[in-house]
């Protein structure tokens, strides 16, 4: 059955760097689209990042610049790495692959704070 097992969430300072990584099994990795979704207390889920089985990216205004994602179709890996965190940034933190249907992790909590 389809797997997606996040990893790399943690507890950060504000302008600190995390690395989250999500490791896919059970589906046809390359033909999916892959990406974040994050949700904050209190909030509605929200887009973070995809990339796409055809190599385009895509990023949430709030995080361009900062976030960056990627993809190892060999690995079956998504990973989202995230430098100059903020305080707004705290949320559990989802990956997801899409085709017809999507698919969710169990997220992983980042905390940005002092």
């Amino acid at each position: 059955q389809v797997q997606l097992v996040e990893s790399g969430g943690g507890l950060v300072q504000p302008g600190g760097s995390l690395r989250l990584s999500c490791a896919a099994s059970g589906f046809t990795f390359s033909n999916y689209n892959m990406g974040w979704y994050r949700q904050a207390p209190g909030k509605q889920r929200e887009f973070v990042a995809s990339f796409t089985n055809n190599g385009n990216t895509n990023y949430a205004d709030s995080v361009k610049g900062r976030f960056t994602i990627s993809r190892d179709n060999n690995k079956n890996t998504v990973s989202l790495q995230m430098n100059g965190l903020k305080p707004e940034d705290t949320a559990v933190y989802y990956c997801y692959a899409r085709q017809y249907r999507i698919y969710w992790g169990q997220g992983t909590q980042v905390t940005v704070s002092s």
